[in-house]
């Protein structure tokens, strides 16, 4: 029986990936674990002409584009498609906007992987679980902003999130395989950073720091947002506050360890003083298929570690004096309610400046700061208790804070 999947983003950077692990599985079904992974949902922002041979080859039931004249353009290149002979189901779905994608979404497969960078994955993730679906979880601002409500509404409906980003996924397979009895075993977790293009370098070095620098990671290959995150390390703060979401733990037991070479990708320290660490060399091939496969592991191509030929892993803490998105993402956690809302929607306004040029790298998490000391609490109240109490109001108050968080950052650059 196939395994049914949709895929959120499917022609970014962790889509286009999902799609040759699929293909692979497909490929040699002696080594799987299924026979056959059947793509049900293929989403995109603006890349209609991949999507639309996506579509060609894996021949979804709904497809959905971020603007109206893709969506036309899309049916219309099916039609010829099926004119030609291609075998194109008559009955796919061809949708568009910001509601289109919630609906794609709402698709019932067995699992749906959420591949799309930034808030405008919050929606269709939510969309998702209230089919059904498990969710493989490439976003972390999901729960970055909108943790309390998806870690409830996945319980109420008896849905598995299951981890992609790396490091997530290293703690899952270390909590997993360990023999330990639940949670209360658990001392800390110890999530990985690479340390991004300029680890090593002074504060005053940052401050002539180009998009183009920025852009340039030494170890993974990553759209633009998430590129610039790791070189400011608020990548890792958020993924922090994903952790403390995903894993049930406080701040002040996850901790963050500068790691070069990326082989080592999240520890976890039990109570008994043993470390177990998940190990690979950077391919994010590896957390998505054990994602789409889990609960079972299936044969996969990729290089195998040699650690000979690595010959030394080194460790080291984070420079927050340098680095300080790290420590803003640390007092949002600790802080709580609509404040992560807050500080990833002035991050993503303030990386979008940085790109355009308008903002300098600097510049980053000092607008980020102040927009977290101006957040008005008070004004805000009921919209945190909303939060905090996982009402149905809750996505509201996050959609609000969010804005209200973006539009602090532009007014903020623009009165420079």
């Amino acid at each position: 029986m196939a395994k049914t999947i949709g895929i959120l983003g499917s022609t970014g950077s962790i889509g286009t990936q999902a799609l040759e692990v699929i293909r692979e599985l497909n490929s040699r079904p002696e080594t799987a674990v299924n026979p056959h992974y059947a793509v049900k949902v293929l989403t995109c922002g603006a890349n209609r002409e991949l999507l639309l041979s996506q579509a060609l080859e894996f021949g979804p039931e709904v497809l959905c584009t971020g603007r109206e004249e893709d969506a036309r353009w899309l049916r219309t290149e099916l039609t010829a498609a099926r004119e030609r002979g291609e075998s194109i189901p008559r009955d796919m779905r061809v949708l568009y906007g910001d509601e289109g994608l919630v609906q794609a979404a709402a698709t019932k497969t067995d699992i749906t992987l959420t591949a799309i960078v930034g808030m405008r994955g919050l929606r269709p993730t939510l969309s998702a679980i209230a089919a059904g679906n498990d969710i493989a979880l490439a976003n972390k601002e999901t729960l970055v902003a909108g943790g309390n409500i998806v870690m409830r509404a996945a319980r109420d409906k008896g849905v598995r999130i299951l981890p992609v980003d790396s490091e997530h996924s290293a703690v899952f397979q270390c909590l997993e395989s360990s023999f330990a009895s639940g949670r209360n075993a658990v001392e800390k977790l110890i999530l990985t950073a690479s340390g991004g293009p300029f680890r090593g370098y002074s504060r005053a070095q940052l401050e002539a720091v180009r998009p183009a620098e920025a852009l340039n990671h030494p170890t993974w290959k990553m759209g633009g947002k998430i590129t610039v995150d790791c070189a400011t390390m608020m990548n890792k703060g958020l993924e922090v506050i994903e952790a403390a979401h995903l894993f049930g733990l406080p701040p002040e037991r996850i901790e963050v360890r500068v790691h070069p070479q990326s082989i080592v990708h999240s520890m976890v320290e039990f109570i008994d003083g043993s470390v177990v660490a998940q190990l690979g060399n950077p391919d994010m091939k590896v957390p998505i298929q054990l994602a789409l496969t889990w609960p079972f592991r299936a044969r996969s191509e990729t290089k195998r570690l040699d650690l000979a030929e690595i010959g030394q892993l080194t460790f080291e803490k984070p420079r927050a004096d340098v680095f300080p998105c790290l420590t803003l993402a640390y007092r949002a956690l600790s802080k709580g309610g609509l404040l992560p809302a807050v500080l990833n929607g002035a991050n993503e306004a303030a990386v979008e400046l940085f790109l355009k040029d308008r903002l300098g790298f600097t510049g980053i998490p000092a607008v980020i700061e102040a927009a977290m000391n101006a957040f008005p609490s008070e004004e805000f109240a009921g919209a945190v208790a909303a939060y905090e109490e996982k009402t149905s109001s809750g996505l509201r108050a996050v959609l609000a804070a969010d804005n209200w968080a973006r539009e602090f950052v532009r007014r903020s650059v623009i009165c420079q």
